[in-house]
């Protein structure tokens, strides 16, 4: 199968937006009209609640590392990984640009999670060790966030010098990659973490 077929059956795969699909059907509402607009598990959980929202998150994170883990079957073992690569960018392109909502999304997070969780596990682990250490420091997913995807690429580098996982420029890229978007697509949370005004995780109760 070409990487390309690969690239586009899972950015119409990583595309499924599940939080929106979540709003319309548990309250026939569109998250994007509710709390940060943002359509991730992080307003899932301020509008619809935490039960909601964790599903939420293991579909965002499945439709990231479903699409990989099945890419795995078309790379040989020993060369560089481009079909699971392809997958895990499509994948995550397909959350932040949904073709199903007129190319808007969320911000990756759970998805980059998710394909990175199948394509360099280790790496992973770093990042969510990270995650985990400041969320639980501050209560801000944001920054979480943007420490882990500082992390990862570090994560992916020193990993493959410990000999822990085959070392892969395209995936040391595809993360820098990730890190790069998962900044971009936070600009707004950047400044109002530098501003002092950005809101530590809790659910919103709206009328």
């Amino acid at each position: 199968m070409s990487p390309w077929l690969v690239l586009l059956s899972s950015y119409l795969v990583g595309g499924i937006p599940f939080s929106y699909l979540a709003g319309k059907f548990t309250k026939g509402i569109d998250l994007r009209q509710h709390g940060s607009g943002n359509l991730g598990a992080s307003n899932t959980y301020r509008i619809l609640g935490g039960r909601i929202a964790i599903v939420v998150l293991i579909l965002d994170i499945a439709k990231g590392f479903l699409p990989v883990f099945l890419a795995r079957a078309y790379d040989v073992p020993g060369q560089e990984p481009l079909h699971e690569l392809a997958a895990a960018v499509g994948a995550i392109l397909g959350h932040l640009f949904s073709p199903y909502l007129r190319f808007s999304g969320g911000k990756g997070i759970a998805t980059s999670a998710g394909a990175f969780m199948a394509l360099a596990p280790w790496a992973f682990a770093c990042a969510l060790t990270v995650f985990a250490l400041v969320f639980a420091a501050r209560k801000i997913v944001s920054l979480a966030s943007l420490a882990a995807a500082v992390t990862l690429p570090v994560g992916v580098y020193l990993v493959a010098r410990a000999g822990l996982e085959p070392s892969a420029a395209t995936v040391l890229w595809g993360s820098v990659l990730v890190m790069l978007v998962v900044i971009v697509k936070h600009r707004g949370n950047i400044k109002r973490l530098i501003a002092g005004t950005e809101p530590r995780l809790a659910r919103r109760r709206e009328t």
